[in-house]
């Protein structure tokens, strides 16, 4: 009994502590772990700056409206640029006739507010939309389109109208415009006037002019108003020189974010492009008095991912002897830091382009200086020409008339004149700098296929490309913008790696969905580059054992010997029966020319064959 109580003592309050300790040990390590994995847990930070964002961005235009007294509102869908200044211009157009308008990104507001229009006396929505590749809506109207086809709206009361950007060389041409001109009566809206249709393959200045001519005086007659007879020139931005700014907090070419190209952060987009390192840029062409390229930008780590078929957009910049002779021109010095701030409170676009900046950035990565001016840029800076001849024949050129259309059409189009040579060439247009800046449209990222497989490549990005240089019926050399700014960027540069501001855009144009199915390609010149990634894809599904439909292909170029692109890559192709056909129709190295559509009739019943009993996808580039 005795011995009962000292087993008792020694044991039981060592195991109870043991018990104890551990148990206090394992749940420290437990908690301790918790909280230190969601201090460096990043969600949460930016589920934060998420929602800030959402709060203080206004998504109401109704509200917008009635708050800066405006009634009429321009939606503008655009994917480069065009459609968004057609809506700039309409939404200035309208204090003339005693209205106020707004210019407005569907993807920045609350779309199914235009059933509220109806609330703003007098009101009325125009829409500036542009078809983008095979029928599709742009970026920026998406959201817009897939609401209109899902929701079921009632527009009882809202009028608008419709003017389309599109280019008649593509099958589905106008069809964003046809399709929201359509879709808005189905809902009930009255249309006021009939549907515009620009085509870029034309003279899409002259579609536009011509249709807003007869588009404000309906809109006067509707609404009982008259013109105010006001056509004097209103400024939208106000310019502010800063003196002491921190370096730092100037823009110098990021087309979003401050200090987005130094400090880099996926996802990469149109507003976030990432600076791809270009790993090779060699000439494809072995003779003749072209430059055609080859260049493949590095996208290790960038998280970007492509099909084949899909298109790279690069962000180029203006040639550095143009801007100086602008400067030159104007007298000014191109290094002052300056803003061009809203005068418009209210808008959601408070600059023209990043600001702060110079005039040298803005001039170099953030206005287009080498397309021939637009006739409202002609009118709005006529004001500035001292010489009355020189005022008279800028008005005209911006007018409607038929002797005005003749000598834009001659004197500013078919003879490429950029905005230098129009200030050279008129002597008494000294306009301010800041007022050029306005009105100059922004400069756009160009758009160019794929000419690789991310199957094959997974980490590069392949572009082929023919550099532009003509010489103008002035006599200048003119330069495209692009070409000639990827051709200068070599892999490495002063020991420096040369990069590529760039971004994907996704692309209907598919390699069918089964492997099975027979391609036809034909791709003259530069034409062949999405099929380069076909091609390698094709292959890649052979490899993994993959049963593959005939895969032919017909390109053109000029001559054998010159420019055969990618010809040793093709023949290899051919050899190993990735290509079942290879088909080149050299336009010039016999008396009668010859091109791809003659080798296509030539073998007429094979492609028959492929298309009807086959069901093979025909695709066509160049």
């Amino acid at each position: 009994m005795a011995d009962t109580p000292e087993l008792m003592d020694e044991d039981e309050p060592f195991f109870s502590n043991l018990d104890i300790f551990l148990f206090s040990l394992i749940a420290g390590l437990l908690v301790y772990w918790l909280i230190f994995r969601k201090k460096v847990e990043p969600i949460p930070e930016f589920k934060k700056l998420e929602s800030v964002a959402q709060t203080t961005r206004e998504t109401s235009f109704i509200d917008k409206m009635k708050k800066t007294g405006k009634n009429i509102v321009v939606f503008y869908g655009s994917q480069t640029g065009t459609a968004e200044e057609f809506s700039n211009r309409l939404s200035k157009d309208a204090h003339r006739y005693g209205m106020k308008g707004m210019s407005a990104d569907p993807e920045e507001y609350d779309m199914s507010e235009l059933s509220r229009l109806p609330e703003i006396e007098n009101s009325l929505a125009i829409f500036c939309m542009a078809t983008y590749g095979e029928g599709d809506p742009t970026d920026n109207s998406q959201d817009f389109y897939d609401w209109l086809q899902e929701g079921d709206a009632d527009f009882t009361g809202v009028k608008y109208t419709v003017f389309a950007l599109g280019n008649k060389t593509y099958e589905h041409y106008n069809a964003m415009g046809k399709y929201v001109d359509k879709r808005l009566a189905e809902l009930g809206a009255q249309r006021i006037f009939d549907l515009g249709m620009g085509d870029d393959d034309g003279n899409l200045e002259e579609d536009f002019v011509s249709w807003r001519e007869q588009f404000w005086p309906a809109v006067c007659e509707h609404f009982g108003v008259e013109a105010t007879g006001e056509e004097s020139s209103i400024r939208q931005y106000e310019l502010k020189v800063h003196s002491d700014l921190n370096m730092n907090k100037i823009y110098t070419g990021e087309v979003g974010r401050l200090k987005s190209f130094e400090n880099q952060k996926p996802p990469f987009d149109s507003k976030n492009p990432f600076l791809a390192p270009v790993s090779v840029n060699r000439k494809l062409n072995k003779a003749g008095d072209r430059h055609l390229m080859h260049l493949e930008l590095d996208i290790t780590g960038s998280k970007i991912r492509y099909e084949s078929g899909d298109h790279v957009a690069v962000y180029p910049i203006n040639d550095s002897v143009i801007v100086s002779r602008i400067g030159e021109v104007l007298g000014v010095d191109l290094d002052t830091v300056i803003s061009l701030n809203n005068l418009d409170e209210e808008s959601n676009k408070k600059h023209p382009f990043p600001c702060p900046s110079t005039y040298r950035t803005a001039l170099t990565h953030y206005l287009d200086i080498t397309n021939p001016p637009r006739t409202n840029v002609l009118y709005e800076l006529a004001q500035y020409a001292t010489e009355p001849k020189e005022q008279e024949n800028m008005r005209k050129m911006a007018s409607s008339s038929p002797e005005g259309k003749a000598l834009y059409q001659s004197w500013v189009l078919d003879s490429c004149r950029n905005i230098l040579a129009i200030l050279e060439d008129l002597p008494s247009l000294r306009p301010p700098i800041d007022h050029l800046c306005e009105l100059l449209p922004r400069l756009q990222a160009r758009y160019y296929s794929i000419a690789s497989s991310s199957k094959v490549h997974p980490n590069s990005i392949h572009i082929c490309a023919v550099v532009v240089e003509y010489e103008t019926k002035t006599g200048r050399v003119n330069k495209g913008v692009a070409t000639n700014w990827l051709k200068s960027k070599m892999p490495t540069d002063n020991g420096h790696k040369a990069t590529v501001p760039m971004y994907i855009r996704k692309s209907q144009f598919r390699l069918p969905f089964k492997s099975t199915n027979p391609v036809i390609m034909v791709g003259p010149g530069t034409g062949i580059a999405p099929f380069m990634g076909f091609v390698q894809e094709r292959g890649w599904l052979k490899e993994q054992g993959k049963e593959v439909g005939e895969t032919v292909l017909y390109y053109g170029c000029r001559h054998k010997n010159e420019d055969f692109l990618y010809q040793e890559e093709l023949e290899e192709f051919e050899k190993t029966g990735v290509l079942t056909a290879l088909n080149v129709a050299f336009s010039r190295d016999q008396a009668e020319k010859v091109y791809v559509q003659h080798l296509l009739k030539k073998s007429k019943e094979a492609v028959w064959r492929l298309v009807h009993t086959d069901n093979a996808h025909i695709y066509i580039c160049g």
